[in-house]
């Protein structure tokens, strides 16, 4: 059975004295989510006590609680036994911030695909010198999977089943949180025409990267995963000017 949610009803809130009260909450809670005092799963006291712990208006904690939701730091829950409680780290989230950067001009297209080039080539290394045989049956497995598929949403989920095996495979969650979203942010680019082509030369080189991994030859795997981001990279370049 689940562990039943903590309340931090104790927790060492402090009293707020700033403008933008709403701000130092978020802050607070986010510091005390980094230092291990609030822990995924946990449930943060009433709207009215938290108000009055940190001497601000409800308002106040009202946005805060839904600023705190929109980045992924709490849920908020209905019912009796409802509330806000603390999430756990989510790829979707991470995603969604990027996702925002994107929309908004902040990041471009060639930024992203910087960043992918340079985590996958870490995460293939370290996937080559820190995977096991059963990490690599399933790669092989989901290449096998995505061979058999003929719906191209149906493979597009097989490759980024890969891709999240693969940074499993490095025993580090950073870097299975980061892949994720990545490839989740990067989907919206790689669809277009010419995209079923593009995928039978992808299932090659995962392939062959495979192999790579299997004989532990990291520079023949990390070089096969930078050749394959490469096609990518240039399919998603034609699909943006057409």
């Amino acid at each position: 059975m689940p562990k039943p949610a903590r309340n931090r009803g104790a927790a060492s809130f402090k009293p707020i004295k700033t403008q933008r009260a709403f701000e130092a909450v978020c802050d607070q809670v986010r510091q005390m989510v980094a230092d291990g005092t609030l822990k995924a799963g946990d449930k943060l006291p009433a709207e009215r006590e938290l108000a009055t712990r940190f001497q601000i208006s409800r308002n106040a904690v009202r946005e805060a609680l839904r600023s705190l939701e929109m980045s992924g730091v709490i849920r908020n829950e209905k019912g009796v036994k409802g509330g806000a409680f603390i999430q756990t780290a989510e790829n979707e989230h991470v995603a969604q911030a990027m996702q925002d950067f994107v929309h908004l001009g902040k990041v471009s297209l060639d930024e992203l695909t910087e960043a992918r080039l340079g985590v996958q080539a870490i995460v293939v290394r370290l996937a080559c010198e820190r995977g096991t045989e059963a990490h690599f049956d399933r790669l092989a497995a989901t290449v096998e999977q995505t061979r058999i598929e003929t719906d191209v949403e149906a493979r597009y989920r097989c490759a980024v089943e890969f891709y999240q095996i693969l940074a499993e495979a490095t025993g580090n969650r950073i870097y299975a949180l980061f892949v994720g979203a990545l490839s989740s942010i990067l989907q919206q680019f790689v669809a277009g025409p010419n995209y079923k082509t593009l995928q039978e030369a992808l299932i090659d080189s995962r392939h062959r990267l495979v192999t790579a991994l299997r004989e532990r030859d990291c520079d023949t795997a990390v070089a096969e995963m930078t050749a394959h981001l490469d096609r990518i990279h240039q399919h998603m370049q034609e699909n943006a000017a057409r």
